[in-house]
């Protein structure tokens, strides 16, 4: 079998879901961020103090979530699809004054009711 890498228009698809999700992030959209996470005990987001196991864990910590300081730039935003269904979406970001390197990765899986995240890691990058 040989898997299509990067057809443009599932490209563009998960594009889309990936902007939509970082518009809620940023725009403390709670509603919007427990949509785009598939809804399953084993999706999984590991964060910068957190380990999240299943979705309920991860709608918990979002509603939780202080609303403040949510801004940042992306930068360095690769997306790979694999086939149809499966895609990874890999992104640093800056956050903060003086500015905090981030690096965000996201496994996205289009299921019925459209594209999910299903694994997220959040992290810091070392100071310079």
């Amino acid at each position: 079998m040989t898997l299509a890498i990067n057809l443009p228009d599932v490209v563009a698809e998960v594009r889309d879901a990936f902007a939509a999700y970082e518009k809620a992030l940023v725009t403390n959209d709670v509603a919007t961020l427990d949509r785009l996470f598939w809804n399953s005990e084993h999706t999984l987001r590991y964060g910068v103090g957190e380990q999240l196991y299943g979705y309920a864990a991860i709608a918990a910590f979002r509603s939780a979530r202080a609303p403040a300081a949510l801004d940042r730039m992306l930068r360095n935003t690769v997306i790979t699809t694999f086939g149809r269904d499966m895609a990874t979406a890999n992104t640093e970001f800056l956050r903060g004054v003086p500015p905090k390197l981030g690096r965000q990765s996201q496994t996205w899986v289009r299921m019925a009711e459209g594209w999910r995240v299903v694994a997220a890691h959040v992290s810091l990058a070392p100071p310079p």
